[in-house]
């Protein structure tokens, strides 16, 4: 077949299983897929004619795949339409939205802000309400935390919430209280996820086209060339996926990645189906669904075999989010119809009881058959169910940033003994399990660079600490990193046979940088610069 064209450099990375170096390459491209590949100096030969990209000496990889997103929020709260800001106190987070609410008319719609983490603060402490109101007495507002666990609001934010006193919050949600059993504002885990779905459901598709058209347009800018979009709720109907968005963009030519959406498992599979029997092209899909198994270490909402260090009270473990019988039951009927389930799995106790429905869901069924059951997060994990994930064939999505979120937290909630074993991805690597990176966004940005940065070194991304890295035994190597934020991603949507890798036969996706990750001083990964990028 003659090729469209070809591109070609001294420095392409396929990211073919077996070969961790560049190579001096040319990739001859027909209809969007690698037709053949061939050494640099047969670039004419390969051509017959077409176009010859050469890129001289830059670095060629596969396009990076970001194997867990949460798109709406990612792409809402850098937008005109919210802010973001994390805040060095209660105070200081509170006048920034004075600030930020100023140019913005009082017509009564909601103040959205993204970004604050407590245990950031000086003085550490949850807020509250109180400090909300003294600056919006009248108008609704919805902080949610950065780490996507906890919602803050106001009183005006709960009476339009239509929460009073005797709400129940939602499955696997809470609402805090003071002393004296009154309403704080604070809303965490499900309730927090359940009621922003509630606030953010005030924009109009209109205002979401924008700001997803403007979102692609900078993963793209940083060799971002597929994402999967993960259900941020444990409940359905407030998952943040977004499906109409998707297809309007698609319509009009504007979705400038491939994206793999990945709705709430509940009883009723009709959601993930309905977008299956609609997404049959190369650049929307629906590969399965997300649940969610446990919350975050830092709330002590992760679920663990053993106490926190700081328990806060006798038998402090965290909890599941959903009942472990409960989780199997709907995991086995998704695995029964053929799908691919993702369960956010943070604490130990959590990860090994997915494990086990994993393991008695594929010897029941076998493989789904679209995307591959995985679980994301795994900050914790049982040296002995490492090799579990391999062997129930368990996709591990990882987001190397939070490794280095907060150096202290680990320890400090989790003790020493727990965090030396955390975010094991050597021995993932050493046990064969399928590594897929990610960023988890809008919990960290989704800087490629970063993603990397923190993969190979385990250092902060800014101010690059520890020197030697946090357990820096744990680290990937360079090209360990660059396939498992390609192909990882693929494999966890199903489209490892098509995506992934620079190989004859595979959708030609793929980005240009004006350095060698392979070869680079660590310090110049993040100073990379993205040429360019490619998906059709």
């Amino acid at each position: 077949m003659r090729p469209d064209y070809v591109i070609t450099s001294k420095r392409v990375f396929t990211g073919a299983l077996g070969c961790d170096v560049s190579r001096p390459l040319a990739l001859a491209v027909a209809k969007g897929r690698i037709v053949a590949v061939a050494p640099r100096e047969e670039a004419q030969a390969l051509a017959q004619g077409a176009e010859v990209r050469d890129w001289g000496d830059a670095f060629i990889c596969p396009g990076f795949h970001d194997a867990h997103q949460h798109v709406f929020h990612a792409a809402l709260f850098p937008s005109a339409l919210a802010t973001e800001y994390a805040g060095t106190s209660e105070e200081d987070c509170v006048a920034h939205l004075r600030e930020w609410a100023a140019a913005r008319p009082d017509n009564g719609s909601w103040l959205v802000s993204h970004g604050w983490r407590e245990a950031f603060w000086t003085p550490s402490r949850v807020p509250t309400r109180a400090s909300l109101d003294k600056a919006f007495p009248s108008r609704p507002v919805a902080m949610y935390s950065g780490d996507a666990h906890t919602l803050w609001v106001n009183t005006a934010g709960l009476r339009a919430l239509g929460i009073t006193h005797d709400t129940q919050p939602p499955a696997g949600g809470s609402f805090d209280c003071d002393a004296d059993g009154h309403l704080t504002g604070v809303l965490r885990e499900a309730a927090g996820m359940v009621y922003v779905a509630k606030v953010l459901s005030s924009f109009s598709l209109g205002q979401l086209c924008d700001i997803y058209r403007d979102y692609f347009r900078s993963l793209r800018s940083m060799g971002i060339t597929s994402v999967c979009d993960m259900a941020l709720s444990l409940v359905p109907g407030a998952d943040g996926i977004n499906p109409q968005v998707y297809e309007a963009l698609e319509a009009s030519g504007d979705l400038l990645v491939r994206a793999h959406l990945f709705p709430t498992l509940s009883d009723d599979q009709s959601n993930l189906e309905e977008l299956q029997a609609r997404y049959q092209g190369l650049r929307l899909r629906a590969p399965g669904f997300k649940q969610f198994f446990d919350g975050v270490s830092s709330q002590h909402t992760a679920w663990c075999t053993e106490e926190y260090e700081n328990a806060r009270f006798p038998g402090d473990v965290g909890r599941p989010t959903v009942a472990p019988e409960r989780m199997r039951e709907l995991v086995l009927a998704a695995a029964q119809r053929g799908h691919a389930v993702r369960i956010h799995t943070i604490g130990d106790a959590a990860v090994h009881a997915a494990l086990d429905i994993f393991e008695e869901a594929h010897g029941l069924y076998g493989h789904p058959t679209q995307g591959q059951n995985t679980l994301e997060h795994l900050e914790d994990i049982q040296p002995a169910d490492i090799a579990r994930l391999r062997q129930a064939h368990v996709v591990a999505s990882v987001q190397p940033p939070h490794v280095t979120l907060d150096l202290a937290q680990p320890a400090r909630d989790l003790g020493e003994w727990r965090a030396r074993r955390m975010w094991p991805f050597d021995q993932m690597q050493r046990e064969g399990v399928q590594l897929a990176l990610g960023t988890d966004v809008p919990v960290v940005p989704p800087t490629s660079t970063d993603v990397l940065y923190t993969a190979i070194t385990r250092r902060t991304v800014r101010g690059h600490e520890p020197v030697a890295g946090w357990y820096p035994e744990h680290n990937l190597t360079r090209a360990q990193a660059l396939r498992a934020y390609s192909l990882g991603g693929a494999q966890a949507a199903g489209r490892a046979h098509e995506l992934g890798t620079l190989e004859v036969g595979k959708l030609a996706d793929h980005c240009v940088w004006d350095t060698d990750f392979l070869t680079c001083d660590e310090d110049e990964i993040q100073q990379a610069r993205c040429l360019s990028s490619y998906t059709e």
